[in-house]
């Protein structure tokens, strides 16, 4: 008697196997934190050349960092995410992934 594949192949996942998978679609947040090295003007210098946000955007975001030790600077899907993460990194700012969930 063969397999029957047709049913191995429409059977639906099982819970178990539904949280094993990463929700890569959730939205998650870009978030960078403050550090007593850069300059408020270098960091804001740094927003508009990453996320081409204009000068008021760039700024907001820079103060918050100032102020409240932290932005989230950009919210999306992972992958998008993760590379603006390395770009913030590659001009020295401490910059972090976190889920919204």
């Amino acid at each position: 008697m063969e397999p029957n594949w047709k049913l191995a192949i429409e059977a639906p996942l099982t819970e178990s196997e539904e949280e094993v998978k990463p929700d890569l679609q959730l939205p998650w947040r870009v978030v960078v934190h403050n550090d007593p090295v850069n300059l408020m003007s270098y960091v804001t210098m740094v927003f508009k050349r990453v996320f081409g946000y204009s000068t008021e955007r760039a700024r907001r975001h820079m103060l918050e960092v100032h102020n409240q030790g932290r932005s989230i600077v950009w919210e999306g899907m992972r992958e998008p995410a993760e590379h603006y993460v390395r770009q913030l990194h590659s001009y020295q700012l401490l910059a972090t992934l976190e889920s919204s969930a």
